[in-house]
């Protein structure tokens, strides 16, 4: 099979995945969970790469729970010089290879103070603050005003309360970076109604969106975003971001089981 993004003849056969999954920065640890059945690398499937630290650049075809999944270890972002429609190639990929459901992770920084860093939010809606949409180019008219399925929100907000997982839900912005915000730009997103503020997520979901899958999205709150707390790094974003996998993953793992 060809799209104008990748080619998979030869590298992925006679496997349909349910359920894909895409791992933002210090998350790729979930593959861990997997029942693996291949392991291909994003060079093969002619899927861009990111330099950043943390995206491992390879999709996972297994089983989690009974429930067969792909995974996207890493992405890419627009801050990389990369356009939408490399940044959302992936999940045209996932589409063409069956998915009906995606599930979005990423890392993001707190703007409220009821959210802490370590913690984990999913997404109610989003902010497309990146001046970008992978849909640019046709009259393709998607409905947002559910872009993040309430009926998956409800199943993982089930999970977390059965597993004691403190999981916040709130609005997400997403910018085009690579520069963290100024403290003025966290007040002006704070006023505009965001809860956390990131570099990726709502061109897959738009995308996604416009393919008719059900998405679900969640972030870690890697740290207090500028103005609230110390100096930012990119580092704490990925350890803070390790460290606080596990929870996810256990979340995860009790939502992907078959039903």
């Amino acid at each position: 099979m060809r799209s104008d993004d990748f080619t998979i003849s030869g590298i992925v056969q006679d496997f349909y995945p349910r359920v894909g999954l895409v791992l933002g920065s210090g998350l790729g640890g979930f593959t861990q969970r997997v029942e693996v059945a291949a392991r291909v690398p994003y060079r093969d499937l002619a899927l861009p790469q990111s330099g950043v630290p943390g995206h491992d650049g390879e999709m996972v075809l297994g089983t989690v729970g009974g429930t067969r999944v792909a995974i996207l270890s890493g992405r890419v972002h627009l801050y990389e010089g990369r356009g939408a429609r490399e940044a959302t190639a992936g999940v045209r990929l996932l589409g063409q290879l069956g998915v009906r459901q995606l599930i979005l992770t990423n890392a993001a920084g707190t703007l409220n103070d009821s959210f802490r860093p370590g913690e984990w939010m999913m997404l109610t809606d989003h902010l497309n603050l990146t001046g970008e949409s992978p849909l640019t180019g046709g009259p393709q008219f998607v409905d947002l005003s559910e872009v993040y399925s309430l009926a998956l929100r409800a199943r993982f907000l089930a999970g977390a309360a059965a597993q004691g997982l403190r999981l916040h839900a709130g609005v997400y912005a997403g910018l085009r970076g690579p520069q963290y915000e100024t403290p003025a730009e966290i007040r002006m997103l704070r006023a505009l109604g965001a809860d956390a503020g990131g570099m990726s997520t709502v061109l897959e979901a738009i995308q996604a969106r416009a393919l008719g899958m059900e998405v679900a999205a969640f972030s870690c709150l890697t740290n207090w975003a500028a103005g609230m707390a110390g100096p930012l790094s990119h580092q704490e974003v990925v350890e803070v971001g390790a460290e606080a996998a596990g929870a996810l993953a256990d979340l995860l793992e009790d939502g992907l089981r078959a039903r």
